[in-house]
């Protein structure tokens, strides 16, 4: 038996995706103007929604051994709060298989912080996914983003942020959380494990710039929604330039399932302990110092 016949199959984890109670889902015209960011993404009544008995379902579907399920930039806090009770109560479900990041607003400020303080005590390991556009502050404003990282350093929490791409097509929330303001956050709270969504928004190529590249050690980029915005090549281009010990799988389910990101990775990366790695190697090593208590 060969060498490549006898390798375990390598373990999948999706680093984003997103889930949502079925009382929004089924009534989010309720919510559209209550919400920026729901409004924002979803008052197109053809944008994906899905429940976290439906994540779990694609999971098995597509290969997936575990994801992280994450709440939006939402800008209502009652919202938020009723959103991160669920995804607290989909974990507990699904343990081994689900783990949670809570939706929170830094610009509520010490309201943001007592929020993530109450989503860890609950069982979840990381903060996310912000959306700085419609959530209205600036992410490399150190003082807006202080209390909440501060909080994230204390807890061990991962905090993702989205990211967008300062050149290209425009999407529904895009915005500009660009590279330059990604990287000032990096700057600002180096003790924090940072991912940065959708490949940066192109953060990783400044990495062959060495004061960029020293400052990328707990920074982390995901291929979420990846199809729709760069070429399959992104995958070992980025493991090139920023590390693969840096790359993560993700999917933004539900708006594309895991599969075609699999596809990619397996199509382009030709290292398997590359693709090891960016499968789900990378995910479950950050996955398990969360918190000081997540294991993937």
């Amino acid at each position: 038996m060969s060498e490549l016949e006898t390798r375990p199959t390598p373990r999948v984890i999706d680093f984003h995706t997103h889930a949502f109670p079925p009382w929004l889902r089924d009534r989010r015209d309720r919510y559209l103007q209550s919400d920026a960011t729901f409004g924002e993404l979803f008052s197109n009544p053809r944008s994906k929604m899905s429940t976290a008995d439906e994540l779990v379902e694609a999971m098995d579907a597509d290969g997936v051994d575990a994801s992280v399920v994450m709440g939006m930039g939402w800008t209502d806090h009652g919202l938020a709060s009723q959103v991160n009770d669920y995804l607290t109560e989909s974990v507990r479900r699904y343990p081994g298989r689900l783990y949670g990041f809570g939706g929170v607003n830094p610009a509520w400020g010490d309201l943001a912080a007592r929020e993530a303080e109450r989503c860890a005590a609950a069982g979840l390991v990381g903060v996310g996914e912000l959306h700085p556009d419609t959530q209205g502050y600036d992410i490399g404003d150190e003082r807006t983003m202080a209390p909440l990282m501060e909080a994230a350093n204390h807890l061990g929490l991962i905090v993702t942020t989205h990211s967008s791409e300062p050149v290209g097509h425009t999407y529904p929330g895009k915005g500009a959380t660009w590279p330059e303001s990604l990287w000032r956050f990096i700057l600002a709270f180096p003790g924090v494990d940072i991912v940065c969504a959708h490949w940066g928004g192109g953060l990783p190529f400044y990495a062959l710039m060495p004061e960029v590249e020293e400052s990328l050690s707990r920074v982390y980029f995901d291929s979420a929604a990846s199809p729709f915005l760069y070429s399959a090549s992104v995958f070992p281009t980025v493991a090139a330039l920023s590390g693969v010990e840096r790359v993560l799988l993700g999917s933004d389910y539900p708006l594309l399932r895991a599969r075609r990101l699999i596809d990619e990775a397996r199509r382009t990366v030709t290292s398997e302990d590359d693709l090891a790695a960016i499968l789900g190697g990378n995910a479950e090593r950050l996955l398990a110092q969360a918190g000081g208590k997540s294991k993937a």
